[in-house]
């Protein structure tokens, strides 16, 4: 109840209250009008109150020294300033304190649906073949060792092995990876991942709790409980301020005979400055990046940022656009074109469900050539297809493949793929007539911005390094292309945590920037996550402290310089606030102010203060 009381009382519309009543208590005496009642009694009880349940709280629940916080100074001033009977004094404080906190929450305040989301993405039922006979059961009841079917389409329930059947699986969740990966017999396949062409069936190895998702879902929780929330600088310093503060009251007033010069000694020695610094550079700032079209979720992700000396990259859909385009079309035969050796591939793949077909026949039809309707398609999932195009037969698909069906790859067509796989590419070789004849390669598209970004954080003395889930031939290639030369490749969610806790561990302050699902729990435990957020998962935007909503990487430079700048407006504005407080204390020891022109001099700080954050707002940043 008396929190509920509390809450009510802290929030907006009470605390805008409470200022027009603080500015009714020092307006009318001033023109000749003399109210019944004080206003500024509404202030102390509106303000007042929550700060008294603040300082007190902090007093019975919070350990040793940080007993001891602003919010207790500020009360003892604020009930001494009622003793002498100046209620102007004492609302100001408290009503500067309301606004410090409302500030504050709204920098701080972040919304919480990722995991909810994440959550959801875990399968409630899985189809168990028991003694020849298939079953659909809840995903909790399968156990380690059930024979389980996946068909195309769906996703696998648990973690298990291959027994039977090929297929390609999508395991973007898990690993990032662009493309679907081949499987067969013997191969690992993970909870949560889509089977997308054959039927599989599987033996399961992980199962509930212990499942790949479930350890994914387990990490974001982890490392969101792991999130403290940002220290008040205000309350930092308490632990000094309140004895001081105390001293120099008690040795005014006993010196100078004086309790009015004791109070108002008090009543300017407030942290009322100190404590709006962070929350309206933080604000300022957090307005600036929205107008740049950066999200930034929190304060404390703001100050980590400009403290921030290495930033972790993913490579699919943040290095690159996550999507795959046609990069080489190579012939091996005399006779054959280019072009004529993709009109033929585009033809066969014209029916294919497989995403490297789909790229191959959208990139004929970009380049307007005409395709023709193929006879006797087939599918061989996790290995290619075979078509007859204008009376030819045709072969796509990987090396295996064309062996099996009885077609050799000459020495000169090995050497062009371990060529294009060193460029991170995949290839699909095309066979015309039991005959290799070409490759197509496909490749991600590196995000033009890229190259430059990380020579500007390089010049920033930041180092990049770059977390992946593709192979390290891939990782090596594009990490080549941007000018990044920390690698790690062949990465799950937990092997890049584990990473980004290494680097941590070594001293460094580390940013995560990530796009997936599988990114979540690395933008967790990085001291500051950056999602991309317009293409990204909305997972991967919830768990993170920061969002690029145009995808624009080339704004990750600004907003290293925009935190920096943020923590430099913040230590500048405490240092003035301490030497008007150091100010207005030396002239209330003098006697050249009171409780209530040194609550406006103490207003005044206040207001400079803002009026420095307000600055941040509008600067330029290159």
């Amino acid at each position: 109840m008396l929190k509920r009381i509390n809450d009510f009382l802290a929030g907006l519309p009470m605390t805008i209250i409470g200022g027009v009543l603080l500015v009714f208590s020092f307006a009318p005496p001033r023109t000749g009008v003399n109210l019944p009642v004080d206003p500024a009694w509404g202030t102390v009880v509106i303000s007042g109150i929550p700060l008294l349940y603040l300082a007190v709280w902090r007093i019975i629940y919070n350990p040793g020294i940080s007993k001891i916080s602003s919010a207790l100074l500020i009360t003892i001033a604020m009930f001494a300033a009622i003793a002498i009977g100046d209620l102007f004094a004492a609302g100001e404080v408290a009503f500067i304190m309301a606004i410090g906190a409302l500030l504050e929450d709204a920098t701080t305040n972040r919304a919480k649906k990722g995991l909810k989301k994440l959550i959801s993405l875990a399968p409630t039922q899985g189809r168990r073949i028991r003694d020849g006979k298939e079953e659909m059961i809840p995903a909790e009841k399968i156990v380690k060792g059930d024979m389980l079917r996946i068909l195309p389409g769906e996703t696998v329930p648990v973690d298990g092995v291959i027994v039977s059947g090929e297929t390609s699986v999508d395991q973007s969740i898990m690993t990032g990876e662009s493309l679907p990966v081949d499987k067969a017999a013997g191969d690992t396949v993970f909870c949560g991942t889509i089977n997308r062409f054959g039927a599989i069936d599987i033996r399961a190895t992980k199962v509930g709790e212990d499942s790949s998702l479930q350890k994914l879902i387990r990490m974001v929780q982890e490392a969101e409980d792991k999130k403290a929330p940002m220290a008040r600088i205000a309350d930092r310093v308490a632990s000094w301020l309140v004895p001081v503060a105390m001293l120099v009251a008690a040795i005014a007033g006993i010196a100078t005979q004086d309790i009015v010069r004791a109070v108002t000694v008090l009543v300017v020695f407030c942290p009322c400055a100190l404590v709006l610094a962070t929350p309206t550079a933080i604000m300022a700032a957090i307005g600036q990046a929205t107008k740049h079209g950066v999200i930034i979720k929190s304060g404390e992700a703001l100050e980590k940022m400009g403290k921030v000396d290495t930033i972790a990259f993913d490579k699919t859909g943040t290095l690159t656009y996550g999507k795959l385009e046609v990069s080489d079309v190579l012939s091996f035969a005399p006779d054959l074109d280019e072009e004529k050796l993709l009109y033929l591939a585009a033809s066969a793949e014209a029916k294919s469900e497989h995403p490297l077909g789909k790229a191959i026949v959208a990139y004929a039809k970009k380049r307007d050539l005409p395709l023709s309707e193929s006879a006797a398609f087939q599918m061989t999932s996790g290995k290619g297809i075979s078509a007859e195009v204008d009376s030819c037969q045709l072969l796509c698909g990987n090396e295996k493949y064309l062996h099996e069906c009885g077609v050799s790859v000459t020495a000169n067509a090995a050497g062009t793929l371990e060529k294009l796989r060193l460029q991170g590419k995949a290839s699909i070789l095309v066979a015309v007539n039991g005959q290799c004849v070409g490759v197509i390669a496909l490749s991600d598209v590196l995000r033009s911005e890229a190259s430059a970004m990380v020579q500007k954080l390089t010049a920033m003395q930041t180092n990049t390094v770059l977390l992946t889930g593709d192979n390290q031939k891939t990782a090596d290639y594009f990490a080549a292309q941007v000018g990044i030369r920390e690698v790690y490749a062949d990465l799950l969610p937990e092997d890049k945590v584990g990473n980004i806790a290494a680097l941590q561990k070594h001293g460094r302050n580390v940013c995560m920037i990530g796009d997936g699902v599988n990114d979540a729990p690395a933008l967790k435990t990085a001291s500051v996550g950056v999602a991309m957020g317009s293409m990204g998962s909305d997972i991967a935007v919830e768990a993170a402290d920061i969002a690029l909503m145009s995808d624009d990487i080339s704004k990750i430079p600004y907003l290293k310089r925009l935190s920096g700048a943020t923590v430099k407006t913040i230590k500048l504005s405490i240092t003035l606030s301490m030497c008007i407080n150091f100010l207005a204390v030396t002239l209330s020891v003098l006697g050249l102010l009171n409780p209530t022109t040194g609550a406006l001099v103490h207003n005044a700080g206040s207001c400079f203060v803002v009026l420095i954050a307000a600055l941040l707002y509008d600067r330029k940043f290159e």
